[in-house]
């Protein structure tokens, strides 16, 4: 969604947009409180704005006027942006690539570097310089992981190989991060 239509959304629906940006912001900001995004502006709302300008955008007065509207939008916004997840980036060519043995490709850097990472979590894992050679440590790497898989040890990195790589980088070691953020998020409300 672009800026010019996240705008028009919340301006359609006013109410239940600064509902919503309050509910979000009370993540970050724990005295407000976690309001249900209703399209109501009742007492919930109210005290969740007031509260708001009170300890971010005084004078206290309930009323979202403009510039108090701007300032829970541009927090919110921030906000967002922080707790986004990461963009995925395509790191492994087309479906039809393949590196065989004693080839090189610069793509073939990632992997290299996520089985030298891997290697701390399993054994079986030769020691190899991430510099894009398909040589021997990175094809018994990639015969190791085609082995755990079930699949034909090729050695060769195609994109059924790549695939499984990144299942058990993300499950592995992205998993591992994600528990250490969010304890260390927690920890602080």
């Amino acid at each position: 969604m672009t800026r010019d239509e996240l705008e028009r959304e919340l301006l359609a629906q006013p109410v239940r947009s600064l509902q919503y940006m309050l509910r979000r912001l009370s993540l970050q900001y724990p005295f407000l409180p976690e309001i249900v995004a209703d399209g109501v502006f009742g007492e919930r709302t109210l005290e969740a704005v007031m509260l708001f300008q009170r300890e971010l955008h005084p004078p206290v007065t309930g009323m979202v006027d403009e510039e108090t509207w701007n300032d829970i939008r541009e927090r919110w916004i921030l906000l967002e942006r922080k707790l986004a997840e990461p963009r995925p980036v395509r790191l492994f060519p087309g479906q039809e690539a393949r590196v065989y043995p004693g080839n090189e490709q610069e793509f073939l850097i990632i992997p290299q570097a996520m089985l030298r990472i891997l290697a701390r979590y399993f054994d079986g894992i030769t020691a190899d310089q991430a510099d894009g050679l398909h040589g021997p440590a990175s094809v018994a790497n990639t015969r190791w992981l085609q082995r755990a898989a079930g699949l034909e040890e090729s050695g060769i990195m195609d994109r059924q190989t790549w695939e499984l790589l990144g299942r058990l980088y993300e499950m592995f070691v992205v998993k591992e991060r994600k528990q250490q953020d969010s304890s260390r998020y927690q920890g602080r409300g």
